[in-house]
């Protein structure tokens, strides 16, 4: 590893003169660490972590987030200034190259994604496959994975210039997918990729607009998508980045891989989140109905949570709800949206929960899936297509990820252990004696 080892920690086996001295690691930022490996082959023990909260279990340049403080940066960059003075294509080159490109580099790297934005035709035959009402994640699901049955030439990981295809592949050809997906659940036809609009645009275009007339894409509207997409292209260690790295360690092709990693991201405790908020939105009903609501949350005895508050990584105000939030406003003025009940009971929760002493005391601040689900219906997008969205705007990081697992020497096939809780060594019994 490139961490320095000035360091060393001892780890004494009690009952025993067993000890074993590893070096203490420190990267550019961040909590130390202390390397491990020899744990099991020295002393014979595992450590346990469940969920995996005090592990690293790779070294990474991609991403740093401090939850303690608030701060998520891409390659050192503050997410606050990517946000207001870049574009979600300028932050991809980022992450998969390390440096901001200058404007040569954007040109070409704007042009070899949009080359790829269409799909293989006999993809389209690929959709019916699946029932109308299927949900757009169990298609992405799909689809992503049948990539690699298509794009045989790109399959090669250990050759630099295949992984640079399947990257560009993957940024270009999600929108797609994910737009063909929503037209296929309402029966409307497939709108074809147009290279002549910015990224956002031309999702907003594939997803929104019909063969029979003009679609033209808001302003207000694109870059809000554009925002979208910058704040959540990656976060480090996290469960469906873990997945798709995992998956990697095996070998699996690309397509795989983020297949893997759009699966994880399904979950309503992940990628599903910002849906959840609008479920819970949805049960309480009114704005009236806020105070018993947040009553209940914080009675012990009652399983009320207040979804869009809080974060698993973030003790502090999640640094892209302070962006989001300002762009949530921006679109709702935009679309003129007043009356909106779901809306307006957002907005009410919001004001409460941030002055309310419980909530405050704990840092249960709104996090960025509590105004992306707002600023999302708002746009006009299904609650179906939230996590779509996510694993749209994440795949840039899970390729720059798996990228960055394939071209490190010291990693290995994951293989978790575990503490193992069950019967002990016992004889097979015939069935006819068998109490």
């Amino acid at each position: 590893m490139s961490g320095t080892t000035q360091k060393t920690v001892t780890i004494t086996l009690d009952g025993t003169n067993r000890k074993l001295t590893v070096p203490l690691m420190h990267g550019t930022a961040g909590a130390d660490v202390f390397d491990i490996r020899k744990l099991y082959g020295e002393l014979g023990v595992f450590t346990y972590d469940p969920g995996y909260g005090a592990t690293a279990s790779c070294e990474s340049k991609i991403t740093y987030i401090d939850g303690d403080v608030g701060i998520l940066q891409y390659r050192g960059y503050p997410i606050e200034q990517l946000a207001d003075h870049s574009n979600f294509l300028e932050v991809c080159y980022l992450l998969l190259n390390g440096e901001l490109p200058n404007a040569v580099q954007a040109a070409e790297f704007n042009k070899g994604v949009m080359h790829h934005t269409m799909l293989h035709e006999q993809i389209r035959s690929f959709y019916n496959g699946f029932r109308r009402d299927a949900h757009p994640m169990a298609v992405m699901c799909g689809v992503v994975g049948a990539l690699s049955a298509f794009y045989h030439d790109s399959l090669d990981i250990n050759d630099p210039e295949s992984r640079r295809i399947s990257a560009f592949r993957l940024v270009a050809k999600l929108p797609t997918i994910a737009a063909w997906a929503y037209k296929y659940t309402i029966g409307q036809p497939f709108m074809y990729p147009r290279n002549d609009l910015t990224y956002a645009e031309n999702f907003l275009y594939m997803f929104h607009g019909v063969p029979t007339e003009e679609y033209k894409v808001n302003p207000v509207l694109s870059k809000a998508m554009d925002l979208i997409m910058i704040l959540h292209a990656d976060h480090e260690q996290n469960a469906s980045t873990s997945t798709v790295r995992l998956a990697g360690s095996t070998g699996a092709n690309p397509f795989a891989c983020i297949a893997a990693g759009i699966a994880s991201l399904w979950g309503p405790a992940h990628g599903g989140a910002n849906e959840a908020v609008l479920k819970m939105l949805a049960d309480i009903g009114h704005v009236d109905n806020i105070p018993d609501f947040l009553s209940e949350v914080k009675d012990k005895n009652n399983h009320a949570k207040l979804m869009g508050f809080g974060h698993r990584v973030y003790k502090n105000y999640d640094p892209r709800a302070k962006i989001i939030q300002q762009a949530c406003h921006d679109v709702l003025h935009e679309l003129g949206i007043e009356g909106d009940p779901l809306l307006d009971l957002a907005m009410a929760l919001e004001k409460i929960a941030l002055t309310d002493p419980y909530f405050v005391d704990r840092k249960l601040y709104p996090n960025v899936d509590f105004y992306s689900g707002i600023i999302l219906k708002a746009m006009g997008f299904p609650t179906s297509m939230f996590t779509a969205l996510f694993a749209l705007s994440r795949t840039v990081g899970w390729i720059t990820q798996w990228q960055e697992l394939i071209e490190d020497p010291e990693q290995r096939i994951g293989r978790p252990r575990q503490i193992y809780t069950g019967p002990a060594e016992r004889d097979y019994v015939p069935v006819d004696k068998r109490a």
